[in-house]
């Protein structure tokens, strides 16, 4: 069980540490940065005989890739007649074949939380390895591949890359990881990009003035309101701050506590006891992300809310350039 004083102690002790253990974690910065450039440069790429088009980011985690590729799919795609599929990972699952996300049969620890939460809406697919995945796919009959977060996977051939960035907190501390969130440098990723997404209301990163393609701005947004109350809000994404953020901008709602968890954190019976003691002593309602809730057992789930959310691009005119980006690299379409 994972209380909440472990947290801010944890981030007391960190504003003191930081410059020693940056300093420690230089050499596998290094490491990690030479190893991921020398698979970008020495992998031939394989085509499949279907678009691919990927969704991705340069930091590890939180930067809304996700609901922009379930947009793409769910929404962008949905009235073209296409047959859009998410390809994944399937990170945190134990299924490793290439196979097809049933949320009937498949739970979040054999295909990883974020399949099993897309497949809620559309069709989703898992791979350890994403050619055989995606050549799976293809013989399937699926007309477009949205590849999610394969963008520093080389193996597989790209029609399109999408970048997602995080305008409110784009580049971190901007050192690779594990000594910063990047996970490569943004000048070699930048060059991989055709189409920036800028999400949220910063401003355009000053580290991506060079790069020449269209940057479309949207943000991410919820699709419904909580009810009036008080809350305690709990997640285990990338950045659970955004979320309690999100939450707080409600004027009918009151957050009692936020509970942060490790990004893709398994739930115990422990951890949900605790929650749901502290919401009874505060006379508050359990609230947390699609994401978490997904990863909960089916018998835990009751009473504890979502706030699913949705993108939502600025302009007409950015949402009609990306769908058309998109429809290029369909035969018909060309």
């Amino acid at each position: 069980m994972q209380e909440p004083t472990f947290w801010q102690e944890r981030d007391r002790t960190s504003k003191h540490a930081a410059p020693l253990v940056r300093s420690l974690l230089t050499p596998f910065s290094m490491l990690y940065e030479w190893v991921g450039k020398y698979k970008l440069d020495k992998t031939d790429p394989e085509t499949v005989g279907i678009p691919v088009v990927c969704v991705g980011n340069l930091t590890v985690g939180g930067a809304g890739k996700t609901p922009l590729t379930t947009y793409i799919r769910d929404v962008l795609l949905a009235d073209e007649n296409i047959r859009a599929a998410v390809l994944s990972r399937g990170y945190g699952g134990n299924l490793k074949d290439p196979v097809r996300v049933d949320t009937d049969q498949h739970s979040a620890q054999n295909v990883g939380d974020e399949p099993l939460m897309m497949a809620q809406t559309g069709e989703n697919w898992i791979g350890k390895d994403r050619v055989s995945a995606a050549e799976a796919m293809e013989h399937a009959g699926v007309d477009l591949i949205l590849l999610d977060d394969g963008y520093q996977n080389p193996s597989l051939s790209k029609s399109t890359s999408i970048l997602v960035i995080d305008s409110s907190a784009p580049f971190g501390n901007a050192y690779v990881f594990p000594k910063g969130p990047l996970r490569e440098p943004v000048e070699q990723g930048i060059q991989r990009a055709d189409i920036v997404v800028l999400l949220g209301d910063g401003p355009v990163p000053t580290e991506i003035g060079g790069f020449v393609g269209p940057i479309m701005r949207a943000r991410i947004v919820p699709q419904s309101s909580p009810a009036p109350g008080k809350y305690i809000a709990f997640a285990g994404i990338g950045r659970p701050q955004k979320f309690f953020d999100t939450l707080a901008a409600f004027p009918d709602v009151e957050i009692i506590e936020e509970i942060p968890f490790p990004d893709h954190h398994v739930y115990s019976d422990g951890d949900l006891s605790y929650l749901r003691q502290l919401a009874r002593t505060r006379v508050a309602t359990l609230i947390t992300t699609d994401k978490d809730y997904i990863r909960l057992p089916e018998a835990q789930r009751g009473k504890i809310n979502t706030l699913p959310v949705t993108i939502s691009f600025d302009s007409s005119e950015d949402e009609a350039r990306l769908k058309a980006a998109l429809l290029a690299h369909l035969p018909s379409q060309k």
